[in-house]
């Protein structure tokens, strides 16, 4: 039966693999069982390295930090790209008051770590992975893990305080919420005055405004200081895609591609909105409306479009098409013509059906190019966020120059690869199944090493004094900044309290007190507060913690 032995216990490329595989999936399906509606997913995959650890099980020690380094970069990279497209336009509007508030939460939480390890007695290192697993935030574990590094100094107290603290963390944030609501609003449940959504609404108006006859849509456009398109125009029994110099006569009927918001200064504008349809109903069959127009979504995905704005095809003008709506990530957007396309983009087009033929040859439409996965962006962003993360970067007061390392380079170039690849030219598209493969890989590779290298020592601390304070102390770390930036957001800035619960959730990096949001409002907005403020939070907390390890601990 020796071989056996050199299967699962003699150190080598092939144990070390068996091994991390065996606690990835068993992590991973115990991930997906629901306490009280609650699941750790991945993170499981964290404490299955544990108990394996704990068990005496080792794989080589190089072989140990090539994984736990890989599968960092990759799902921290990863993870920048997903929330790259939308981490600059967070800050449009109420956003940058959402993600002030949510840097509060991160900043308050950070200071408290300090003010622990002051009062305790325990370093600031033992307290920053506590507070990483107070708030769930493997990725900062990772940046603090590499700062330690740098300095010469053992990581292996951050993973065990993030161990210890995760499982409160996770349910902390739901108690808080829930606490807080049954306070301030008692059983009534709040309404949510959030109504800034850029997603398209489609509705039909009759042109009756005497000041506008005579008028092309150009015209109406330019004085109307609202942003549409309209999409059919239906005059008397013929139907057309209009351009910007058709003419409006009294009577017609136009569809026309808006925001809800800015439909009934649309009504004010052409007379009155057509109700006789519900034009927003999903199961529309928008071919069967009129026979002389077809509608179309049509798939970028030639290279040649990545980065070009939407105006500069000149669809209309070539083809006499209109494009109402681009469909990205899920999400409808208005098809303005300063808008940059990118790969992977849905054009809903507009018009006769031999010129939509020929605007699918212009831009592609082959689904199968983008089932194949662009990696080279993926590995080329990598490693030029691993050269940014090795750039020493001297700071005034420090002896020790600050490093961005392998967690804060990578998710850099990631977030501008996302946001600005396309206006590059870059091909930055990665299907979501891709990009969620991606992550789970790396993220499953990263914890399962964590876990393996710190669960020699784990039921040692927990069964001590030490670790009972590090799960009260966490604890606190978890709830007192939910509470206090809650408190403000509601009661002093007036923010309706599901937006708010989303961006506490966000700031928090916690996915299921999302889903317990959601689901006990019965709504989406939360989720909208969740994408407003995790990425800027996220990046502020890859930050903070290696600048604050750096300066304590050098």
């Amino acid at each position: 039966m020796n071989w056996i032995h050199e299967v699962f216990i003699t150190h080598s490329a092939l144990q070390a693999v068996i091994i991390l595989s065996i606690i990835c999936a068993v992590g991973l399906a115990l991930g997906k069982v629901r306490i009280l509606g609650v699941s750790l997913g991945a993170t499981f995959v964290f404490f299955m390295g544990i108990v394996a650890g704990h068990l005496g099980i080792t794989i080589d020690e190089g072989v140990l930090y090539y994984v736990e380094s890989f599968g960092l970069v990759l799902f921290i990279f990863t993870l920048g790209l997903q929330v790259g497209p939308g981490f600059f336009s967070s800050f449009r509007k109420g956003g940058v008051t959402l993600n002030l508030l949510g840097l509060g939460v991160v900043l308050l939480g950070t200071l408290m770590a300090i003010l622990a390890s002051y009062i305790t007695g325990m370093s600031v290192a033992d307290m920053i992975g506590v507070l990483c697993g107070a708030v769930t935030n493997t990725p900062a574990l990772g940046a603090a893990q590499q700062a330690l590094k740098q300095v010469g100094l053992p990581s292996s107290s951050l993973a065990l305080g993030c161990a210890v603290t995760y499982p409160l963390g996770v349910v902390g944030v739901i108690l808080a919420l829930a606490v807080m609501r049954s306070v301030l609003y008692g059983k009534r449940i709040p309404e949510s005055s959030a109504d800034d959504n850029d997603e398209t609404f489609v509705a039909e108006f009759k042109v009756l405004n005497p000041a506008i006859f005579g008028k092309t849509l150009l015209e109406v456009n330019r004085v109307s200081g609202r942003e549409f398109v309209v999409s059919r125009l239906w005059r008397g029994d013929s139907a057309c895609s209009p351009a910007s110099d058709t003419v409006l006569e009294s009577g017609d009927h136009l569809l026309v591609v808006t925001s809800e918001k800015d439909a009934e200064n649309l009504a004010l504008l052409f007379g009155e909105q057509v109700h006789d349809v519900d034009w927003n109903k999903k199961d529309i069959d928008w071919n069967s409306i009129d026979r002389e127009l077809v509608s179309s979504r049509i798939l970028i995905t030639k290279t040649e479009w990545n980065g070009k704005k939407l105006g500069s095809l000149k669809l209309r003008r070539k083809y006499g098409v209109n494009t109402t709506r681009i469909y990205r990530s899920g999400v409808q957007l208005l098809a303005r013509p300063g808008l940059r396309l990118q790969i992977g983009d849905r054009l809903t087009v507009v018009g006769e059906a031999r010129a939509v033929e020929q605007v699918e040859k212009l831009l592609g439409n082959a689904v199968q190019n983008l089932n194949e996965p662009n990696l080279i962006g993926v590995f080329i962003g990598m490693s030029i966020g691993l050269i940014l993360g090795a750039i020493p970067i001297m700071i005034p007061g420090m002896s020790v120059p600050v490093k961005l390392g392998l967690a804060g380079g990578p998710v850099i170039v990631g977030i501008l690869i996302g946001t600005f690849g396309p206006r590059l030219h870059m091909v930055t598209y990665v299907t979501r199944s891709a990009n969620l493969m991606l992550r789970s890989l790396g993220l499953s590779l990263y914890l399962a090493c964590l876990g393996l290298d710190a669960g020699g020592q784990f039921f040692d601390v927990v069964i001590r004094p030490e670790g009972a304070l590090w799960v009260l102390i966490g604890f606190l770390f978890t709830i007192l900044p939910v509470f206090i930036v809650g408190f403000i957001g509601l009661k002093v800035l007036k923010i309706d309290f599901a937006t708010m619960s989303g961006a506490l959730c966000g700031s928090m990096a916690n996915p299921m007190a999302l889903n317990y949001s959601n689901e006990s409002l019965e709504s989406d907005v939360p989720s909208a507060g969740y994408a407003t403020v995790y990425p800027f939070s996220m990046f502020a907390r890859l930050i903070i913690v290696q600048v604050v390890i750096l300066l304590f601990m050098s």
